[in-house]
């Protein structure tokens, strides 16, 4: 092998501050970081594929949903993760996008906010003794999903702004 970087990085074992399923769409990664960043989560274990929250709440295989949650078990097991964020996002391709919806972005936001709880049920009921948060990130911030309305919500959704 030939050393091409350097870098120091610690070593040592650590305790992570939230596992975090999200989708590998590159038009989100930033919020991702930022907003983590924003909600005191320095660790992450990232789980990142495509569609995020898709793969647990509808998944193409069983395979798909029994990896991810072996990750989520890992994350546990290995770096004592006690949170979990789980995500989707506006005009993700494995939904089909935005035209999937014909352009109706309430009609998206109420789609990903089933699947999201859908997928926080699925985690809750494999790892009751972990926090599950689910969000979805659009292109103008990141809303809380929540399994009631609240006074903050976005008309017509269970979307809470988040930031």
């Amino acid at each position: 092998m030939r050393k091409v970087f350097h870098f120091d990085s610690p070593s040592d074992p650590y305790v992570a501050d939230a596992a975090v399923l999200c989708c590998f769409d590159h038009r989100i990664s930033t919020v991702v970081r930022k907003f983590l960043r924003k909600q005191g989560i320095d660790r992450s274990d990232m789980i990142v594929v495509a569609g995020g929250a898709l793969t647990l709440a509808s998944p193409r295989n069983d395979f798909e949903q029994d990896f991810i949650l072996e990750q989520v078990r890992m994350s546990i097991r290995l770096h004592q993760t006690t949170r979990v964020l789980v995500m989707s996002h506006s005009d993700c391709a494995t939904y089909g996008g935005l035209a999937h919806f014909k352009g109706d972005r309430t009609a998206e936001a109420e789609h990903h906010r089933d699947q999201l709880l859908r997928a926080a049920q699925l985690l809750a009921s494999n790892f009751p003794e972990i926090s599950i948060e689910p969000y979805f990130v659009k292109f103008d911030g990141v809303w809380e999903v929540q399994p009631t309305a609240r006074p903050r919500a976005l008309p017509g959704h269970d979307l809470q702004a988040v930031g």
